[in-house]
Order: C-alpha cells, then structure tokens, then sequence
C-alpha cells in the first residue's frame, strides 16, 4: 500500500491580504508556508528594527511585545483556515475568543525570524482552537492555547438583507 503524500500550500503577502483583512502595521506576518489544509500552518515574521512599536518597546533595549506575537500566532491561524475555507478578507471576520496556557520564553529581538507554527486541535461550527508556538533558531519564544471565532462581516449582513428587501418590494 502506497502512503499518499498531501501537497501543501503557502501564502506570500499580497496573498495574505486577500485573506485577512489587517494591514500595516498590524500585518504580523510576512509569509505561510507549510499550510496543510487547515491541520497546521507555519507563519513566518522577520523582525526588524524598523518595526514602529520598537521605538517604546523599549527604546535602549528593543523587544518584540509578547501579545503582538500571540497576534501573529491568530493571524497565521486565520489564514491557514480562511485559505482552506476558499473565504476572502472582504466576507468574513476573525475573533479572538480565548487564549489559555500562554507562556513567553525568551524575548524576540530585531533582526530574528519568527516561525509560528499552528496546529488546530479542533474546530466545531464557526470556532476553532489551535496550539500555537513562536520559535527562533529551534527555541520556543512562546506557546499558548488560542481559539478564534470565524464571524461574517456584519455589513455584508446588512447589504445581503438590504437586496433581499428590495428584491421582496
């Protein structure tokens, strides 16, 4: 019996904002790569000392915020299930809904790649949850416990509701 390999897939920037709808500077991620479905997905972040919340993060000693990298970890989760899901950045939305068992490692500097690999655990209906790591050079900067709720854009609600009435009259 032959094992059947699944090919996967990546995502580049202009890629990921077709998914997601964050921009600078709250685009945490550069590139997906790895994506399997919406099973795992590794996001890739090259941290730069040009990034603007470094200037008061701290200003002798710059250091990438801790929750921006819990950010990243749901934006690489976002667009692993968004990209399986064929959903664009214009039809839906992604929530934060929970983050448990988070713990920072080891400080990010500038001049690192971040991989942030994911790992959905389960979803049901519109949530899902994901072991989420970020890692540099092999070490474990952070890891959490991330679930996310997958919501249609209330204005496209209202537009869909709007034709309907106006088909309706």
């Amino acid at each position: 019996m032959s094992e059947q390999k699944s090919e996967l897939s990546t995502a580049d920037v202009q890629r990921i904002m077709e998914i997601l709808p964050h921009r600078y500077p709250m685009l945490l991620i550069d590139r997906v790569e790895e994506m399997n479905g919406e099973e795992s997905a590794v996001g890739i972040k090259n941290v730069t000392a040009t990034e603007p919340f470094l200037a008061g993060h701290f200003p002798d000693k710059p250091v990438f915020p801790g929750v921006l990298l819990l950010e990243a970890m749901a934006q690489t989760a976002g667009v692993m299930v968004l990209a399986h899901k064929g959903i664009k950045a214009a039809d839906s939305l992604v929530y934060f809904v929970s983050i448990d068992k988070c713990r920072f490692r080891r400080p990010v500097v500038p001049g690192e790649t971040v991989r942030f690999e994911v790992k959905t655990i389960k979803g049901r209906r519109n949530i899902y949850w994901f072991d989420c790591r970020a890692v540099v050079n092999g070490e474990v900067c952070a890891e959490a416990v991330v679930s996310a709720m997958l919501a249609e854009d209330p204005e496209k609600i209202a537009a869909r509701q709007r034709a309907r009435e106006e088909g309706a009259a």
